[in-house]
């Protein structure tokens, strides 16, 4: 890890420089600047159409860096030449180069020759797939850390991919009596990063040998929105797929994959919006998969809920069409008040692929149904907001296989003990489940799917739960021990509630000041919620202010300049800007500054809160430098308010159940 974090971050810092090259050369008017505007619309129809001039700065530059790691990877493999993406992309940048200076030169050399040096000598597809994963995994993490976040990039391990591999086709053979192998079973990874399930699959044994160029060629697809991660998987997939037929010299090209983003190709049916003469092979590919009568979706989705920090301009991307049918399909069968994590990008996944079977009954005029297989973040299984995201599960799919391997670091005590290792490492700190969803037709349209459920068990570390998904082999498994699971009215499926909760008094209403509610309160609010704590909490007051005053004059200074005559530009995104976190941007100051609205320090606003949850501190509470004031100015209008507040924990909380009573504004 050490190795490739090294390079990560003098290759980092060497895509900056790139970054600011290019960009001097394609602001100017001329062929560089026209050519440049022809690339960002073929971005903007293959990948998305909100692709921001600055993101596609940043794609080139990662080709830059990127491309030769490949040649010197598959030296049997000319990547410029061959691959569609990267042959639009090096006309892009030989219309574009540069002299690089000496030093950086000599820094990507030593790069590159690392590289072919720790290649040398690995002639199977295992240890080059090792490779990959480390550069993928370690260096594209380093080097581009906005970009991972952004789209929630997390390596599956090869014993997941396998198990899920081997379930699909033992839950295709008794549910259809079909095979992966078959002709027309048309297989899609639509979240493939660097291509394992694609090459697992090749390699599984499952696909017949005489099946494997018509699969190849015309049944297998896979999507990318990762320029690198496409690159990396184009050439797993092509290499293992040649290594398997044991052919070479006519190298054949795996067609099926597209640098696209899969989530955009369900907002439009529109072909013509998706072609681009910029990235002419890549748009045709787009659309044959589209038309494709896809009955196998396998991977592992994103599962990025949102950035960490506005600062990084890392915000999902937003889906108009997708997240109208969450909320028509999910949210309205969801009894929860907050139902952000419905828009989560791994239920977002499951949505798309849903609606991605049912194209596929529409292309083809009849019900064949199909099958989901992802592994994902599980916190759908038992989460309170998911509720009417379980309830249409079950009516829209007839059998449901769930394999909970929990993981989950968001708990403590003894329950985080039971919990233990996570299958992804310690990066990742959501439970982790394997479920495949399996499509057929139904004679009673009310009737709701039989769902089987295993626990993977209590105390395991990630290597004990990685050996028993490996020993068990597959979710139809003898050895497994699947349990048959009957939800209760409310949705729950595991930790079902008991029917005494159904008696007890709300303690608030469903909605806010409704007095004909029966509930013990009517008026209520959620804690402050500042979205800078850093900034507007403080327990030394001179500091609490000098922090408050700075934010508002940095706020000012980029407002104005945002609204001058020279500087007016349409992308405040790629205006804005906030190194050292001194403004913090959200929702709430981007909007203010895209209408103008100029800040100004009020002492009056400078309040007494209780910060996590017993420790009292100086805050500065107001509309403008807090994202939501919620109701704290009516409870205490004044510094000198006197008032008393019962604080209890949001549903969904994992900490217990623990009221307490103060007499300030409280934290969120």
């Amino acid at each position: 890890r050490r190795y490739w974090e090294l390079w990560a971050k003098d290759v980092a810092a060497i895509a900056e420089k790139h970054i600011a090259r290019i960009k001097r050369l394609v602001l100017e008017e001329g062929p560089h600047k026209k050519a440049f505007d022809e690339f960002v619309e073929g971005l903007h129809k293959n990948l998305n159409p909100s692709v921001s001039r600055e993101e596609a700065v940043e794609m080139l530059a990662q080709h830059i860096i990127t491309q030769p790691v490949f040649e010197a990877l598959f030296e049997d493999y000319s990547f410029v030449k061959n691959n569609p993406v990267s042959v639009s992309m090096q006309k892009m940048i030989d219309l574009l180069h540069e002299e690089v200076p000496t030093a950086e030169m000599e820094v990507m050399a030593r790069f590159y020759k690392s590289i072919k040096e720790r290649c040398a000598g690995i002639d199977n597809a295992e240890g080059k797939q090792r490779v990959i994963v480390e550069l993928y995994d370690k260096f594209f993490k380093s080097a581009f850390p906005k970009v991972a976040e952004k789209l929630g990039i997390v390596y599956t391990p090869v014993e997941c991919v396998d198990f899920i591999i081997r379930s699909v086709e033992d839950v295709l053979k008794k549910e259809f009596s079909r095979s992966l192998s078959d002709e027309n079973v048309h297989i899609l990874d639509p979240f493939t990063g660097t291509g394992t399930f694609m090459t697992r699959l090749l390699q599984s044994g499952i696909i017949k040998p005489k099946d494997l160029p018509r699969k190849y060629e015309n049944e297998l697809h896979a999507n990318e929105i990762v320029l690198l991660a496409y690159y990396i998987a184009s050439i797993n997939i092509e290499n293992v797929y040649h290594d398997l037929i044991g052919e070479k010299k006519n190298y054949r090209s795996f067609d099926g994959i597209c640098l696209t983003d899969t989530f955009q190709l369900a907002e439009s049916d529109d072909s013509d919006k998706l072609f681009s003469e910029m990235f002419h092979s890549n748009s045709e590919r787009v659309i044959r998969q589209k038309k494709a009568p896809i009955r196998i979706i396998i991977g592992n989705p994103p599962y990025s809920v949102g950035q960490k920090s506005a600062n990084d301009n890392a915000q999902n991307q937003t889906y108009p069409e997708l997240e109208r049918h969450i909320a028509t399909k999910y949210a309205a069968g969801s009894k929860a008040t907050n139902k952000n994590s419905l828009y989560d990008s791994y239920i977002k996944a499951f949505r798309w692929a849903t609606d991605r079977l049912e194209e596929a009954d529409k292309q083809e005029k009849r019900n064949g149904g199909g099958i989901i297989a992802f592994i994902s973040n599980a916190g759908w299984i038992d989460g309170n907001a998911m509720d009417g995201f379980r309830k249409c599960l079950q009516k829209e799919f007839s059998s449901i296989y769930v394999f909970n391997l929990r993981g989950n670091c968001r708990t403590s005590g003894e329950q985080r003990r039971k919990e233990s290792g996570n299958v992804f490492g310690e990066g990742s700190r959501t439970p982790i489940s394997i479920t495949i969803l399996v499509r057929k037709p139904k004679k009673d349209p009310n009737e709701l799917a039989a769902i089987l459920y295993k626990d993977i068990g209590d105390y395991l570390t990630r290597d004990d739960k990685l050996k028993t998904i490996k020993d068990f082999g597959s979710m139809l498994s003898d050895t497994i021990g699947l349990s048959s699971i009957a939800p209760n009215e409310a949705g729950d499926w595991i930790n079902q509630r008991d029917g005494l909760f159904e008696t007890f008094i709300g303690l608030a209403p469903e909605k806010k000041y409704d007095t004909k509610s029966s509930t013990v309160f009517v008026i209520n609010s959620r804690g402050l919620e500042t979205s800078r704590d850093s900034i507007v909490y403080s327990s030394c007051l001179s500091d609490l202010t000098n922090n408050v005053r700075d934010m508002i004059s940095r706020y000012n200074k980029q407002r104005e300049e945002f609204h001058s005559v020279e500087n007016k530009v349409k992308d405040l995104l790629s205006f804005i800007h906030d190194e050292d976190a001194r403004i913090i941007w959200t929702r709430g100051t981007k909007r203010n500054c895209e209408n103008n609205v100029s800040y100004a320090f009020d002492e009056s606003n400078i309040r007494t809160s209780v910060y996590r949850p017993f420790f009292k501190q100086h805050t500065y509470v107001s509309a403008q430098a807090n994202e939501y004031v919620n109701h704290w100015l009516r409870f205490f209008p004044t510094p000198q308010s006197k008032n008393l507040v019962i604080c209890v924990p949001g549903v969904g909380t994992k900490k217990g159940f623990m009221p307490f009573i103060v007499d300030t504004i409280p934290d969120v």
